[in-house]
């Protein structure tokens, strides 16, 4: 078994902290975990505070940047994970669209959505982490 620790430069630089993404290789298959993903930009300034649509994006894109970084796109994604500062049943059709548009293929991966009270900076208003699954 293989075990990479990744920070790719087009996202934040967190190394303090955690890695960005960790891939672990055994039989043939390549998992992928990716830490959470938040709407800031590589130098850790945030996108659309008080816009929970424009950090959705950035959040997602930024998921989609730590996937390339480990060889993978939003297709060979088996699970994601998203939290929401302050959910609202009104909130889903915004996060949804941001969803949608990188994750455009069928079948979707398994999907947890959780209200949460805060994330780690007061600003954040979404925060997106996955799994996924490769062949080697």
């Amino acid at each position: 078994m293989e075990k990479k620790f990744i920070n790719p430069a087009e996202l934040p630089k967190w190394e303090q902290s955690f890695s960005q993404v960790v891939t672990v290789e055994s039989g043939g298959v390549r998992t992928i975990y990716m830490s959470g993903q938040v709407s800031v930009d590589r130098d850790n300034r945030i996108i659309g505070e008080g816009d929970l649509k424009t950090q959705a994006e950035q959040a997602f894109q930024n998921l989609e940047r730590a996937l390339a970084a480990a060889g993978a796109t939003t297709a060979d994604v088996v699970k994601i994970h998203i939290y929401v500062k302050h959910y609202r049943p009104e909130d889903a059709s915004v996060i949804r669209e941001a969803f949608r548009g990188v994750f455009p293929q069928q079948p979707l991966p398994a999907s947890t959505w959780v209200g949460v009270e805060t994330l780690a900076l007061e600003a954040l208003l979404i925060e997106v982490d996955a799994v996924a699954v490769v062949a080697v």
